[in-house]
């Protein structure tokens, strides 16, 4: 050191030792707690230390990373929505309209499939039709969220559910009992009347 310092004795002769060690290597550790080399001591608290140090800088270095490319992506983005505008989704992606329709046709078919004498020859093939339609109209409007809290939705999703289940435990030709035929048709009434009313 070139000039006198502002440090107590022992604090400069800490310092002089610190510039002009060497960092300790690769530590021998014997049956005794500790090092064995030549290598100055270290404690948990030192090494606990240096690795906050660092992680904190490998997280600081993240972080401006992320703002960084943050910043940019926002910039990017904001000055292509001049060249591009950006096509707004609607709402629903299907019209009040158009569930209404399928949901009346889905509805009809049914009524007219529960409702088929069981010696009728087109009964598979009607079964078939009201599987196809339902599983349609239920991959199409369950991803819905404004339709999930309607009655009408609510209502022939609970019978399809009835139906389907029937059909596919039992066999397209087998008839549904009378106590399930009724409450199927009970709900397709209540959902047709929630449709109506616009539910």
């Amino acid at each position: 050191m070139a000039g006198p310092s502002l440090l107590s004795p022992n604090a400069a002769a800490a310092a002089a030792t610190t510039t002009t060690s060497k960092p300790p290597s690769a530590f021998v550790f014997s049956k005794s707690n500790g090092p064995v080399t030549g290598s100055p001591r270290v404690n948990n608290s030192t090494i606990e230390a240096r690795q906050y140090s660092m992680r904190s800088s490998a997280t600081s270095g993240r972080r401006d990373f992320l703002k960084s490319s943050i910043i940019l992506g926002g910039a990017a983005a904001s000055s292509s929505s001049f060249l591009f505008p950006i096509a707004t989704r609607p709402a629903s992606a299907a019209s009040d309209d158009e569930y209404t329709k399928e949901t009346t046709e889905v509805i009809g078919k049914v009524r007219s499939t529960i409702n088929m004498d069981k010696t009728d020859p087109n009964v598979a093939s009607a079964v078939a039709d009201l599987r196809e339609a339902s599983n349609y109209w239920v991959a199409k409007y369950r991803k819905e969220k404004a339709l999930l809290g309607r009655a009408s939705f609510r209502d022939l999703y609970s019978a399809l559910n009835a139906v389907s289940g029937h059909y596919i435990s039992f066999g397209p030709t087998a008839p549904i009992p009378a106590k399930r035929k009724a409450r199927i048709l009970e709900e397709m009434d209540t959902a047709e009347k929630a449709l109506l009313r616009g539910r």
